[in-house]
């Protein structure tokens, strides 16, 4: 765990630059895989379940939309809902299972403790949106401050909804919970579902590179998992010379 923020010399700055000049010079470019490929599908896949589990929620819990749809349509929409909801369920639990120190790792950048330069960041964050190239971001570990706390926020609304929803599901099918246990479990349920809403278009918003210093970082997940070399530097600092420094998922390309 990190104790603080990494300083850099003037000689290692100057290092770096020449290492730079010195890739570009010969026509490559190194890049760090930063995502693995199961990583990637599970992220792709709960993603999309989470977007068609939150379209057809609101068929199914908004009467104005229901009652426009017409029964057949809802009955449909409703029955569509449990099977998207149990591979929203199902797959980061296969996931995770196959990947147990993975899930680890995530959970120790979530709650890593912040340090200076966490604090500052998130002080500069929505300036430096608007105006990247006057703001020098302070360098940030493998997960920004910022992107732990949404983050964390997501998988906490995650599992409130995966939970509530397949206590909802058994209450409909298999068992009768009483109607007490039905109204505070939906209650719930419809707040796991603001969480998502909230946190969740940030998260898109900025992973799809609306704004220009985002820009092209949606290939981390939905392209081959790689940064390169100088992006990583840029937005991970902190991050990136670990990962150079131990050569282990570091690739070099021809430019």
């Amino acid at each position: 765990m990190s104790k603080g923020p990494v300083m850099v010399s003037a000689e290692e700055t100057a290092k770096n630059k020449a290492f730079l000049e010195q890739m570009a010079a010969s026509g490559a470019e190194r890049y760090i895989r930063r995502h693995s490929k199961q990583a990637r599908w599970t992220h792709g896949i709960t993603i999309i379940a989470c977007i068609l589990l939150c379209i057809s929620g609101l068929f199914v819990f908004v009467p104005a939309l229901a009652a426009a749809a017409g029964a057949d349509t809802v009955f449909a929409i409703r029955m569509s809902h449990r099977v998207i909801g149990v591979i929203f369920v199902i797959v980061p639990l296969i996931s995770a299972i196959m990947a147990p120190k993975g899930v680890k790792h995530i959970f120790k950048n979530l709650f890593d403790r912040w340090d200076s330069d966490d604090k500052k960041w998130m002080m500069l964050f929505f300036p430096y949106l608007f105006m990247a190239k006057w703001i020098h971001m302070p360098d940030q570990r493998e997960v920004k401050s910022g992107q732990r706390f949404a983050d964390g926020m997501l998988w906490f609304a995650g599992a409130l909804m995966g939970i509530t929803g397949v206590i909802l599901l058994l209450g409909t099918t298999l068992f009768d919970f009483g109607s007490g246990v039905h109204g505070v479990t939906l209650f719930l349920h419809d707040i796991g579902f603001l969480l998502i809403a909230v946190f969740g278009l940030a998260h898109i918003f900025l992973g799809a590179g609306i704004f220009q210093p985002y820009r092209g970082t949606y290939k981390l997940m939905f392209g081959d998992g790689m940064v390169s070399e100088s992006d990583a530097l840029y937005h991970w600092g902190h991050w990136a010379r670990k990962e150079i420094d131990s050569g282990e998922n570091v690739i070099e390309k021809k430019a």
